[in-house]
């Protein structure tokens, strides 16, 4: 099944508008992943100093850089191409804040824990771009965040992937049978099946039997997407907390 979603805009943070994918009251969440936030930051607003428990969390950079602290003594900054993570387990406090006068833009994607392991210490891992090896192919490329290859090891096993697909140029997605994907545009515009989906637009997958999905470029275009096995159990999702 291919559904076709928007995002719409909230308010989140100190005076962070983000263009939320879920959890909006159309749609809370997409087994396993419980937040899609794709937000632009100006200098001088953030993410202060705030609790989270119950869940993985990866901010992906894809212009400025992200500044994070957090309960455990990590402090670090990632930029353009690179990835923080961090795992809430059974609770952390943490800040993201961008550094510098230009906008700081990317994706903050929140994967739930399963229910024996949300009381798991909690933990925080980075990438930078030089990690996140690059895969070119005729007509695009892609970055795997998490997945094969990767130096990001999460609790949930799922793959994320930024492309970059030339107009005119196809690329063929492949995923586990019963998983759940989602294709989210960034910049251009996708032919995905019988959907046509723009930036800011997604199409969630649950594949049932289907097993692969060509997407066409119909001019310069940037997405990401990712994909994992749903758990299967109830999501209760109260602010920063998921439980």
């Amino acid at each position: 099944m291919l559904t076709k979603a928007y995002a719409q805009e909230t308010f989140e943070g100190d005076g962070v508008v983000v263009k939320r994918l879920f959890p909006i009251p159309k749609r809370m969440n997409f087994d396993p992943f419980v937040l899609w936030d794709h937000f632009d930051i100006s200098a001088g607003h953030g993410f202060p100093d705030h609790p989270h428990r119950g869940f993985e969390a990866i901010t992906y950079m894809l212009e400025g850089g992200m500044h994070h602290q957090d309960n455990l003594g990590n402090d670090s900054f990632v930029s353009k191409g690179g990835a923080q993570v961090f795992c809430a387990g059974r609770g952390i406090v943490h800040s993201e804040m961008p550094t510098g006068r230009m906008p700081s833009v990317g994706i903050q994607l929140w994967i739930n824990l399963p229910k024996q392991l949300k009381k798991i210490n909690p933990s925080y891992q980075e990438a930078l771009e030089k990690d996140l090896a690059v895969v070119t192919f005729q007509g695009g490329n892609y970055r795997t965040i998490v997945g094969a290859g990767s130096i990001i090891k999460l609790q949930t096993d799922i793959t994320y992937q930024h492309f970059h697909l030339a107009k005119n140029g196809h690329y063929q997605l492949s995923f586990d049978q019963g998983s759940h994907a989602i294709v989210y545009v960034l910049l251009g515009s996708l032919a995905i099946g019988k959907h046509q989906v723009d930036a800011t637009q997604a199409l969630l997958i649950d594949p049932e039997k289907q097993q692969d999905l060509l997407i066409k470029a119909t001019t310069d275009s940037e997405f990401m997407f990712c994909s994992g096995l749903p758990h299967h159990e109830p999501i209760y999702q109260h602010g920063p907390y998921v439980d």
